[in-house]
């Protein structure tokens, strides 16, 4: 299939401001150095006034090294006459390639990421803490990447390995004994930072230094980070306002002489179109979290590359001065990047924001891929193989996750299989909950490999459930419970509710005509057939995150009576293998649990 031709657009944004300050040294002394960053030398500088410069920005890769599949895998291609089709995309291998094709020629070029490169990584990557993913991200020579809130799914010191390197503190090396190297670019993680002193966990910004031309990059991932990720790995952190930090942030550089300035920004928003080449200045634009983060962030910063949503678009949105300032997103798992080109006038030193143009560009799967990547994931697969292909179990059907519905058939698969656990732990347990979000992709009755239709495979199971959360088994009295189904609908998850899904055998009604906590009719909740009883303690299973209040379940947390249990992936594979054989696979569950009125 010919990849569709990419359309180019010109920001019109007011004229970048004029004058000289004195460039000053640059780079906090207790902080490493990375080749090519700030400590680079400068190239020769031409004759002009501007020179042109690139950007290529890639987000929430969640270590895709192979083609994703399935929607994951495909974007949206909308033709003229408003008709669209469906692309193939994805795989670092091809990712490597377009990324190369596209700086040739390139006299000043950098290459960045929003964050979220890792974690939520298929087993691939996943299983080997995700050294593979920084070894191909080395690979793609990618200079600079924001930090997002997958960088924290195994907690900070992890982060911290994964950038200085040095083998797992449980699971040592994996290559021969040899010691995992790091990464070759700076995490940024300007709002991130120690409770007590206020330092940031990480380099807050980096400048790179281009033939001339400066540079500074500046990195945050969303403040509500705390609150989705695992509070064990967090513990002393604060995760500060976006736009306040890249602000603050902003200024230093500026009195440091650096005026061009780009945010990266691991928070995104909502484009009309779910096509990645919409013209997203026209209709309806862009909403979400980062339309006001823009609004507010210092018109200093000449653009910002964005993520978190997994959308596609290149959009302006005014600064506060009120001049438009490009806004970017390339969907995720490598299916797009942003190619980003401008004018930077080193008299001024700064970027002509009249010159700034941009496009998602698709990485289709039509060009060569890269040898340098294959031969690197065919080294990883040979050592995952033998736990990738296990068998575990048999399903008769598709088992989705359909997240346009409150309830899915994987969702209440998943909570059946954690009370099924959690009984094994404790005969006096009656429920499980399951978070949504913790349910990655779907369980599909097609062979994805020579193991035969309907087989499930141990891979296939991590990829449903990456985390690797214990599930927890607590008490509630019925009163905290209901508050639990209360906070899906109000509180952080009042505007955007996140329904949990259950274990068999509890029932209720979602009233979607109502507003607040009325959406979850009280009268109609049912443990096991008998009405929900407020003053009776019940014994609750539920994941590692959703248990210590992710999510926004501050009430999970209150639990009593606290016990760790297993792996959540291993009581999949266990449920599964107990309940399903070749003769008799397993079906998918009917999703019928929560009555839905709308």
């Amino acid at each position: 299939m010919p990849t569709p031709t990419d359309r180019r657009r010109r920001v019109r944004i007011g004229v970048a401001a004029t004058g000289i300050v004195t460039v000053a040294a640059l780079g906090a002394a207790a902080l490493p150095a990375y080749a090519g960053s700030d400590e680079a030398a400068d190239g020769k500088p031409g004759h002009g006034r501007t020179v042109d410069l690139q950007m290529l920005a890639i987000n929430d890769f969640h270590g895709a090294l192979e083609p994703p599949e399935g929607s994951g895998g495909q974007v949206t291609h909308e033709h003229e006459d408003g008709t669209t089709e469906q692309i193939d995309a994805g795989g670092v291998e091809y990712l490597a390639t377009a990324l190369r094709k596209a700086r040739k020629g390139q006299d000043r070029s950098v290459t960045v990421a929003a964050g979220d490169m890792v974690g939520a990584s298929p087993m691939l990557s996943g299983i080997f803490h995700d050294e593979p993913t920084i070894e191909a991200l080395n690979k793609l020579k990618l200079d600079v990447a924001g930090v997002g809130n997958h960088e924290f799914d195994e907690g900070a010191e992890e982060l911290k390995r994964k950038q200085n390197g040095g083998c797992h503190e449980e699971d040592g090396c994996y290559n021969d004994g040899s010691e995992f190297a790091g990464a070759d670019f700076p995490f940024l993680a300007a709002n991130v930072v120690d409770e007590k002193t206020k330092k940031p966990l990480l380099r807050p910004y980096t400048v790179r230094k281009m033939k001339g031309a400066k540079v500074g990059f500046i990195g945050v991932t969303l403040k509500g980070t705390a609150g989705i990720v695992a509070p064990d790995g967090i513990k002393g952190l604060e995760f500060l306002d976006e736009a306040e930090t890249l602000s603050k942030y902003t200024k230093e550089l500026r009195r440091k002489g650096v005026k061009a300035v780009v945010a990266l920004v691991h928070e995104g928003g909502f484009p009309s179109s779910p096509a990645y080449n919409h013209d997203c200045d026209s209709g309806d634009g862009l909403s979400g979290p980062i339309v006001d983060i823009a609004k507010k962030t210092d018109a200093g910063v000449d653009a910002l590359v964005t993520g978190h949503t997994h959308e596609a678009y290149v959009c302006s949105v005014p600064d506060p001065k009120g001049n438009d300032r490009m806004v970017t997103s390339a969907a995720s798992n490598g299916r797009l990047f942003t190619e980003l080109n401008m004018e930077y006038d080193r008299k001024t030193r700064d970027i002509v924001r009249t010159s700034v143009q941009g496009v998602n560009k698709v990485v289709d799967r039509e060009q060569n891929k890269a040898k340098d990547l294959s031969r690197l994931i065919k080294s990883w697969d040979k050592l995952a193989a033998p736990i990738a292909n296990r068998p575990i179990g048999h399903i008769s059907e598709d088992i989705t996750q359909d997240r346009t519905a409150p309830e899915s058939p994987l969702g209440d698969l998943i909570a059946d299989s954690q009370l099924a656990y959690a009984k094994t732990e404790d005969d006096t347990a009656e429920l499980a909950l399951m978070n949504p979000g913790g349910i990655r992709t779907d369980l599909v009755h097609k062979a994805s490999g020579d193991e035969g239709d309907g087989v499930v495979t141990y891979g296939e199971a991590f990829e449903v459930q990456p985390f690797a959360n214990t599930v927890d088994l607590m008490d509630l009295t019925g009163e905290q419970l209901l508050k639990v189904l209360r906070e899906q609908v109000s509180g952080d998850n009042a505007d955007v509710p996140k329904i949990l899904q259950v274990s068999d055998g509890v029932t209720y009604t979602l009233d979607l005509t109502k507003s607040g906590e009325d959406r979850i009719v009280a009268d109609t909740v049912k443990i096991n057939g008998e009405a929900l009883e407020a003053d009776r303690t019940y014994r609750v299973a539920a994941n590692s995150f959703l248990a210590s209040g992710g999510d926004g379940f501050p009430t999970l947390a209150e639990g009593a009576n606290h016990h760790v249990g297993s792996v959540d992936r291993d009581t999949l594979e266990t449920y599964l293998t107990e309940n399903s054989s070749e003769a008799e696979p397993l079906a998918a569950p009917a999703a019928d649990r929560i009555t839905v009125v709308e």
